[in-house]
């Protein structure tokens, strides 16, 4: 899953952006208003993280113009602790959710993949195809009876794919759902992964579209 931050407290990011690919996001920053909206329009996020207080233009500025240009990516408010006001103004203008500064990386967390799942359909933090599941949290497949720990390329993608049961996925929208920021996003080593998934829980479970990408098929 692919995060935008739009934050302009430096230390604060430097604490988040680890943590968060910790927990199987791919992180992108920017520092203000301006830049944050026109990631935004430009990418392809799968949430927003959006500070209310930024530079050059405000977070709740931000979050209108994207809702007015109808962009309905999950967003993630952060807050001032004691201000209702802007938590109210900010669900009024197309927020999912919020978190009050100071707060814990774990409220946050939770807050954050409650509004993915709801917006993939989701009721808990597990995804299940077939005989798979998919632990969110530990970052582990279940398979019958046994539990198949994966490394972070994989999780990221099988957790894609999941989310997205039945759609031809491109290498290009893979590689930046999956890649860090500052790794190579190298579209030809998707394929390495993909085959690694097939030779741990069955080659029928991803098919390959010559030329236009993959697709996880029952």
């Amino acid at each position: 899953m692919k995060l935008l931050l739009v934050e302009d407290d430096v230390r604060l990011v430097e604490s988040l952006r680890p943590q968060l690919k910790q927990a199987g996001y791919v992180v992108e920053w920017s520092d203000n208003g301006i830049d944050g909206e026109f990631m935004a329009m430009e990418e392809d996020f799968d949430g927003i993280i959006l500070d209310l207080g930024l530079p050059q233009k405000s977070g709740l500025d931000v979050l209108k113009t994207l809702r007015l240009k109808k962009l309905d990516t999950p967003v993630l408010i952060l807050t001032a602790r004691d201000s209702w006001q802007e938590r109210v103004d900010g669900l009024k203008a197309g927020a999912d959710d919020y978190v009050g500064k100071p707060f814990h990386f774990e409220e946050l967390l939770a807050r954050l993949d409650a509004i993915l799942r709801r917006r993939f359909g989701q009721t808990s933090n597990t995804l299940e195809h077939q005989d798979l599941i998919l632990d969110l949290d530990s970052q582990t497949v279940i398979l019958g009876e046994k539990v198949f720990q994966l490394t972070a390329i994989e999780f990221r993608l099988l957790r894609y794919l999941m989310s997205h049961p039945g759609k031809i996925i491109s290498k290009t929208v893979l590689s930046e759902h999956i890649y860090e920021e500052d790794q190579l996003k190298d579209s030809n080593v998707i394929e390495v992964y993909i085959n690694r998934l097939r030779q741990r829980f069955g080659k029928g479970l991803i098919k390959t579209y010559r030329g236009q990408g993959y697709q996880l098929v029952d």
